[in-house]
């Protein structure tokens, strides 16, 4: 096994969840690199609709506290959407009520009921856009990322060795209790639709959203549990076109730009703790973080961080 420096942190995984945490270790003075399987752009965090919400992620009295500080990062962001691809943008949840969600709702600005759901002015964040930030962040810090597959966490020369693979964790870990909960998405040409819509449907597996992002309308959506394929199926667009078009008609006739297909590394509870490794190393695990990778990256990152820190 590859030695590494006694104060050395490897971070494993490059989607939101990993960059974000080792942005915060290396700005802290610990020399840290990133690993992973592929680059961020191929990540499931790259093809997110990131509408700052918590979404299909447990336990909620600890998803508020994450949510609600990652929400304060992703405002100040918003002031250089050009560079960070953080934008505050308004948009309305049909069908939501303020007394159906947790306490953390009460602190989330502007969040107010109105006559079909619940209103509001959110982060939407630019997915690839924020990914390449956060890379560059990175390197302005003295990190590293390199392209090597993982598939033993107790093999990582390290010091530290902090486990942000998402739904890979299920094979390396091993752990059965993260699962995929499959995601797909339409991007068309956007018509002039400047606000954000969600709404909430009684068919499980399925969803209706659409997010102005600068690269075009991103209409969504589905929720299939256990369903691990990462090819678009062309009826399952065609229905989610067709959802969009209903609440807003003129999506019907916009030219379709690409699918996407991500899967959402669902748990039961977000796996957030420190453990030993089998030779007294440590291992910090963040990852199970369902459909709301992006909405509590700050909270679980800072989480994540101090945990590596305490054990040097």
């Amino acid at each position: 096994m590859e030695r590494g420096s006694s104060d050395e942190v490897v971070v494993v995984g490059s989607g939101i969840a990993g960059l974000t945490t080792a942005v915060l270790l290396a700005e802290s003075g610990r020399r840290t690199r990133v690993w992973a399987r592929e680059p961020a752009g191929r990540t499931a965090s790259a093809v997110a609709g990131a509408l700052w919400w918590p979404y299909r992620i447990g336990p909620e009295p600890l998803v508020g506290a994450w949510a609600l500080d990652t929400l304060g990062v992703y405002e100040e962001l918003a002031d250089r959407p050009g560079e960070t691809g953080v934008r505050l943008v308004d948009g309305v949840h049909r069908g939501a009520r303020l007394d159906e969600l947790g306490a953390w709702a009460g602190r989330v600005p502007g969040l107010r009921a109105v006559a079909d759901g619940l209103a509001a002015r959110l982060p939407l964040i630019d997915m690839p856009v924020h990914l390449a930030w956060l890379r560059e962040r990175f390197a302005r810090a003295g990190g590293t990322v390199e392209e090597r597959e993982v598939t033993d966490l107790a093999a990582v020369p390290a010091a530290v060795v902090v486990n942000c693979t998402g739904l890979g964790a299920r094979s390396l870990v091993p752990d059965p209790a993260v699962r995929p909960v499959r995601g797909q998405l339409v991007v068309v040409e956007n018509p002039g639709i400047t606000t954000w819509y969600t709404s909430v449907d009684h068919v499980p597996d399925a969803s209706t959203y659409f997010f102005p992002q600068p690269g075009g309308l991103l209409l969504g959506g589905t929720a299939e549990e256990d369903a691990w394929s990462r090819e678009p199926d062309p009826a399952t667009a065609a229905e989610i076109v067709a959802r969009c078009a209903a609440v807003r008609p003129e999506i019907a006739g916009a030219r379709v730009l690409a699918h996407r297909v991500g899967l959402r590394p669902v748990r039961d509870a977000v796996r957030l703790e420190r453990r030993s490794l089998p030779d007294g190393r440590t291992l910090v695990h963040n990852y199970g973080h369902g459909g709301a990778g992006v909405t509590v990256a700050w909270g679980c990152a800072r989480e994540a961080a101090l945990l590596a820190s305490a054990a040097a």
